[in-house]
Formats: structure tokens, sequence, C-alpha cells
């Protein structure tokens, strides 16, 4: 016997929608965050786009108003905190407040083996890829635990669960990522606040274009894949939707690649 379609179940459509949200996307100028920060958009939610470049920024944004999305954007650079903080205070100048943070941007100055890399390497890599995301989801922490709740999705890499060679220092950091996403939602849960952590495999962006266009690399990667193709910023987008939404109000501490099967 079936069990009966329930009124919340026939409603999880509607639950993906974002009307009323705030949502700050960082790294959100091109790539998977640009993906991400169009699908939240078109989702319904006010979407705060910010990256280190401001002209970056402008542009993204202006693409994104062209197609009749409520936009705005912040410069900010995630190696540094008081760049955090302070994009945590004018989203919610500007926005009255912070209901989904999407933590994107990271930065590899380097590629080879861990003997080679530098203190400053190492410094810059974690002052992005770490450091960041945890200044700015504390400094909104309040402010999303007062509006009810809120949804954090990191962004982080198959690295950071089977490292990756060459990116040694690099899979560290999103490792260490994974591991803050789950003390997040450990913490935070009680606040209403959840965290999730998307693990992407090789996706076609300007980031990892030496990799993807790599023929050699390329066709190792794929030759390990079930699905074989190289995966596009849209593929992550749709998830990092479903982790935002109220569509996966049960869904924290999770760890989910978008690998096409990479690592199965």
């Amino acid at each position: 016997m079936h069990e009966p379609i329930t009124a919340r179940t026939a409603d999880a459509i509607a639950r993906l929608r974002l009307d009323g949200k705030v949502a700050i996307v960082t790294g959100g100028t091109r790539g998977i965050g640009l993906a991400i920060a169009t699908t939240l958009a078109r989702a319904g939610a006010k979407v705060v786009v910010s990256s280190r470049r401001a002209e970056h920024v402008d542009a993204a944004v202006t693409a994104l108003r062209g197609d009749g999305l409520e936009v705005i954007g912040i410069p900010a650079n995630m190696g540094k905190a008081s760049d955090a903080h302070e994009l945590a205070a004018r989203t919610v100048e500007h926005f009255d407040g912070i209901d989904i943070i999407v933590n994107n941007a990271a930065t590899n100055p380097i590629f080879g083996p861990l003997q080679q890399a530098t203190d400053e390497a190492f410094d810059k890599i974690f002052s992005v890829n770490v450091k960041g995301p945890l200044e700015l989801c504390r400094t909104a922490h309040t402010i999303m635990a007062q509006r009810g709740g809120g949804a954090i999705v990191n962004v982080s890499s198959i690295g950071g669960v089977s490292p990756e060679a060459g990116l040694g220092l690099y899979s560290v950091s999103k490792a260490a990522l994974v591991s803050l996403t789950k003390v997040m939602a450990q913490e935070w849960g009680a606040d209403g606040i959840r965290a999730n952590v998307i693990c992407p495999g090789l996706i076609k962006t300007r980031f990892s274009q030496a990799l993807w266009q790599d023929t050699e690399i390329a066709d190792q990667v794929l030759g390990h894949q079930p699905i074989r193709r190289i995966g596009e910023p849209d593929d992550v987008a749709g998830l990092a939707l479903f982790l935002a939404s109220d569509a996966s109000s049960y869904c924290t501490g999770g760890v989910y690649m978008v690998d096409g099967g990479y690592l199965t």
C-alpha cells in the first residue's frame, strides 16, 4: 500500500522558492559562484554578489540585473577578516538581514608537492578558504538566529575528502572547510541555522581550467567516472539551491559530492 501524499510532500517544489530571503554568495562573479548566485536569484532571493575585484562584481551585477533579478554587489577580499565583517554589515544595511550564506570564494596560488609550499602560500590559502568563511558566518550568526535561522552552504572540493595530487595545501584547506561545516551544524542547529558542504569534482570553470584543458588529466578523471563528462557550474548550483531552501530543512552537517561519481 502506498503512503498517502501529504500536503508537505506535494508542496516540495514550492519549498524550493526563496522569496523574501537574503543570500550572500562569495566568489560569486563567475564559474560556480555565478551559477549559484543566478539560481538563487531566479528562485526569488535577494542576492549579494561578492568577489575581490570590484570590476568583476560590477560586471556580474549588471548581467544579473539585465535578467530582471534583484542583486547588489559588494566587493570583499575573504582573506581579510575586516572585509568579511563589512560584507555582512553592508548586506544588513541594504537588505535588513541575512538568511543564506554561500561560501564559494577560494584560492590556490600553488601547484606541486608540500615541500615546495611557502609559508606565504599556506597563510593565503587558509585565510581565504577557511578563515574567511568562519569570519563571515560568525558575524552573521546572530543576525540569522534573530530571523529564525538560516542556511549556510560551503563549497569545498573532492580534494577535501580525498587529497588531489599537486593540490596538497588546497586539499587540506578544503578538508578543514568540511570539518568546519560539521562544527557549525552541531553548534548552531539549536539556533535554526543549518550548515552543509558541497564537494565538486572537476567542473568546467576558469579556476580549474589548467586541469580540464589538459587532455591527459581530463581523460584520467573521466576514466574513473560513471558519468563520463566534465561537470558544469549549473550541476553545482542546483544542489546549492536545495541546500539553501526549506526543501532541505532536515539536512544539516551533510557532505554532498557533485563529481560525476568520481569518488564512488
